[in-house]
């Protein structure tokens, strides 16, 4: 089984703990029942920082398992299947 890139993953981990930290902040904002318009800023910046996390997983997913799927014709389809279901998940804002 391939691994992450050791760089990617960092980033990564890294970029996952600040969503935590941002949701859990919105969460106590929605308790405090702050301005919405806040509420919504702080939604809106979780989902960009989503949105990079997403890059970065993707970017290793290319690197590593599309590029070694892509090697291999058996399993050339599979790679694409994939890749495919992802972009339409992507579509669906």
């Amino acid at each position: 089984m391939l691994r992450l890139d050791q760089k990617l993953k960092k980033r990564a981990v890294h970029r996952s703990k600040i969503i935590q930290g941002q949701i859990k902040g919105l969460t106590r904002g929605i308790e405090r029942e702050e301005y919405c318009t806040n509420l919504l800023m702080q939604s809106l910046a979780i989902i960009n920082s989503l949105k990079s996390l997403n890059t970065l997983l993707l970017e290793n997913h290319l690197r590593t398992h599309v590029k070694h799927q892509l090697a291999d014709h058996r399993q050339e389809k599979k790679a694409i299947e994939e890749l495919l279901t992802v972009y339409k998940l992507s579509e669906n804002k």
